[in-house]
C-alpha cells in the first residue's frame, strides 16, 4: 500500500507518504456506489461479447439530457445544437436529430460527417478555426457559417458577397475548467476580437454582407456568473449589427463528473439571460433568438469506458501499488492533458469491502498515461481507493461521453480504435461502432521500394 490512512474530520491524513520527488498523492474515499448505468452483470455480458476496451453509451441518458437542454430558458425563441466534437457517432447524431436538437460543426469535415448521418444541411452551423477550402459549396447546401477571424470574414466575402453570415467574437473574457479550456479573453485565438468593430463593419460593407447571427463562447466547464456576464457583453454586440436576428452563447455548462462536484442548473443558469434578452427587446424593439451549443453538458455522464485490469504492481513501501488496464490515453486523454477527473469503478462478482490505495495506470508505453491524476494537475499523481484488485477484474471508468472517443490518441503505440457500444432503452447493448481490425491500421500506408 501507499501508506496507511486515517480519519480526520472532513478528509484524510497519511501516517507517511512516499518519498518521490515532484509528486503528489491525493487520497479518495473508496466509492462502493455503482457506475450509473452499469451493474456487475451486464458488463460482464458486454465484455464477453463484445470485448474490452470498450465504450458503452445509455440512450435513455442521451435523451433525458437532450429534454432538458431543449427546455432551456428563452425569451423569443431557442436553437439548441449539438457540439458534435464532443462525440460525432452517427448513432448519437442521429439521436439527436430526432430529438430536436442542431448541430454545432468544428471542422468542415464535421459538417459532411454530419450530412452522411442524416442531418440536414439547413441544421448545421459552422464556427472553425480552420475555414474549409469548400466553404462555399458547403454554404451553398444551406449550412450557416460563422466567420471567426478578420480573414475568414474576408474570405467569406469575396466568395459569397451579399449574402448572410454569422460573426464569432472573442468578447474579452473567459472561463474555463482550466486554461486549456478557456476559449475567451486576450489569450484566445477563438474569435473575432471585440475591439475589431469598425474593421468587420468595413469588410461587411464592402461585400454587402448581412450580418444575422453574433456567436460568442468562453470556455468550457465556465463559471455560470461569468457566462451571465458574457451573455449581456454579447448582446451589446448585437446592438451594433441592425439585421442580428439571433445571438449564440455557445455551451460550457459545467458537468458534475465526480460526486464532489457540482453541475450547471441550466434553468438557474439560463433565466437571467431570458431576463436580459427581454429587456433588449424592451429597449431596443428587437425580438433576439437564443442559440446554444453543448457538447459536454449532453454527452459526459452519457457513456462509461469498460476495462479490464490487465496487470497489478507495486512500486515498493515507499511507491505505490498500480493497476494497469487495457485502455488508457488511447480512450480517453483528458486526465493525462488536464488532470481531468473520472469515477472509476472496480466491478467484481463478490465484494469482499476490503479497500486498497491504487494509481491507475494505462497500457501505453508513456509515463503520462495515468488515469488517476491531482486534480486539475497532470503532473502529480493520485490514488484512488478501489476494492483489492486481481488481474481480470472489470474496471469501468465513468463519465467518459464527451471528449474520449472523439479526442483519443488512437493507434498510439499501434493499439486498435476500441468498439463503441449503445444501450438502447430496454438496456440491450448494440454494436455502433466496430473494434477496428489491427491490420486496418497500416491499411494506408503505402512502401517505397
Amino acid at each position: 500500500m501507499v501508506g496507511k490512512y486515517k480519519r480526520r474530520g472532513d478528509g484524510f491524513e497519511t501516517s507517511r507518504l512516499p518519498a518521490l520527488v515532484n509528486r503528489l498523492c491525493f487520497f479518495y474515499m473508496a466509492n462502493l456506489s455503482q457506475p450509473r448505468f452499469l451493474d456487475y452483470t451486464l458488463a460482464r455480458t458486454i465484455a464477453d461479447d463484445f470485448g474490452t476496451p470498450v465504450y458503452v453509451y445509455d440512450m435513455a441518458t442521451l435523451k433525458a439530457n437532450a429534454a432538458a437542454v431543449l427546455a432551456f430558458p428563452n425569451a423569443f425563441g431557442l436553437t439548441a445544437r449539438y457540439a458534435m466534437k464532443a462525440s460525432p457517432n452517427a448513432a448519437i447524431l442521429k439521436i439527436f436529430n430526432q430529438a430536436g436538437l442542431q448541430i454545432d460543426a468544428s471542422s468542415g469535415h464535421e459538417v459532411r460527417r454530419a450530412i452522411a448521418a442524416g442531418v440536414p444541411a439547413a441544421n448545421i452551423s459552422l464556427s472553425t478555426q480552420e475555414l474549409p477550402t469548400d466553404f462555399a459549396e458547403l454554404y451553398e447546401l444551406g449550412i450557416e457559417i460563422n466567420a471567426c477571424s478578420l480573414n475568414q470574414l474576408e474570405r467569406f466575402g469575396q466568395a459569397c458577397p451579399g449574402k448572410t453570415i454569422g460573426l464569432r467574437f472573442n468578447p474579452g473574457s473567459g472561463s474555463g475548467g482550466n486554461n486549456r479550456t478557456n476559449v475567451g479573453g486576450p489569450a484566445s485565438s477563438f474569435g473575432i476580437w471585440h475591439e475589431w468593430i469598425d474593421q468587420v463593419q468595413a469588410i461587411v460593407l464592402q461585400y454587402g454582407l448581412q450580418v444575422i447571427r453574433i456567436h460568442t463562447h468562453i470556455g468550457s466547464g465556465s463559471d455560470p456568473a461569468v457566462w451571465q456576464k458574457i451573455s449581456g457583453m454579447s448582446l451589446d454586440l448585437v446592438r451594433q449589427f441592425p439585421d442580428v436576428v439571433a445571438l449564440n452563447l455557445g455551451g460550457g455548462y459545467k458537468v458534475a463528473r465526480m460526486e464532489s462536484e457540482v453541475g450547471t442548473d441550466l434553468q438557474e443558469c439560463g433565466a437571467p439571460v431570458a431576463e436580459m434578452f427581454r429587456e433588449f427587446a424592451q429597449a431596443t424593439g428587437r425580438e433576439i433568438r437564443l442559440e446554444i451549443e453543448p457538447g459536454t453538458y449532453l454527452l459526459a455522464n452519457t457513456c462509461a469506458v469498460l476495462s479490464t485490469v490487465q496487470d497489478v504492481v507495486s512500486t515498493g513501501a515507499d511507491g505505490y501499488d498500480f493497476l494497469k488496464l487495457d485502455t488508457g490515453m488511447t480512450e480517453i486523454l483528458r486526465p493525462s492533458i488536464y488532470g481531468a477527473q473520472h469515477p472509476i469503478y472496480i466491478l467484481q462478482p463478490e465484494v469482499t469491502g476490503e479497500t486498497r490505495a491504487y494509481v491507475i495506470a494505462g497500457h501505453c508505453c508513456e509515463s503520462g498515461d495515468i488515469l488517476t491524476p491531482a486534480p486539475g494537475d497532470p503532473e502529480l499523481l493520485a490514488t484512488r481507493a478501489l476494492p483489492l484488485c486481481q488481474i481480470g477484474d472489470l474496471c469501468v471508468i465513468d463519465g467518459a461521453g464527451a471528449y474520449c472517443a472523439a479526442m483519443s490518441t488512437k493507434h498510439y503505440n499501434s493499439y486498435p480504435e476500441a468498439a463503441e457500444i449503445m444501450l438502447d432503452d430496454a438496456k440491450v447493448p448494440h454494436v455502433i461502432r466496430r473494434r477496428q481490425k489491427l491490420e486496418d491500421i497500416w491499411a494506408n500506408e503505402v512502401t517505397l521500394g
